[in-house]
């Protein structure tokens, strides 16, 4: 094979590889929750919510939580998660803060 032909094919396996890409878009994940100043709307009261059963032993129920998107309170629902050794679950939390809200975020905590 001559040095042009292995570059070309090297050439063309490098456009269809870029155009086989071109096709894949990456999207940000939502965040659940809003971050940022406090808000002036209380939460409302928590929904209660039907705890399957969890897929493995050992797993975390995290619970819901209103969540703030678009000037409004949304319940996030809640999920299972995989335990983390020697973390506790710390529970997403509205905490008033001088007439106004702010959400604490959940989290794993030592």
């Amino acid at each position: 094979m001559s040095r042009t032909t292995t570059l070309a094919a090297g050439l063309l396996a490098a456009i269809v590889f870029s155009v086989a890409l071109s096709g894949c878009i990456v999207v940000p994940a939502r965040q659940p929750y809003y971050v940022g100043e406090p808000v002036t709307v209380a939460p409302p009261p928590p929904r209660e919510e039907v705890v399957g059963v969890a897929p493995a032993v050992g797993y975390v129920w995290i619970g819901g939580y209103w969540g703030w998107y678009g000037g409004r309170h949304q319940w996030v629902a809640g999920h299972w998660e995989a335990p983390r050794p020697g973390y506790r679950w710390v529970p997403h939390a509205w905490v008033a803060e001088g007439g106004r809200w702010r959400l604490h975020e959940g989290h794993w905590a030592r």
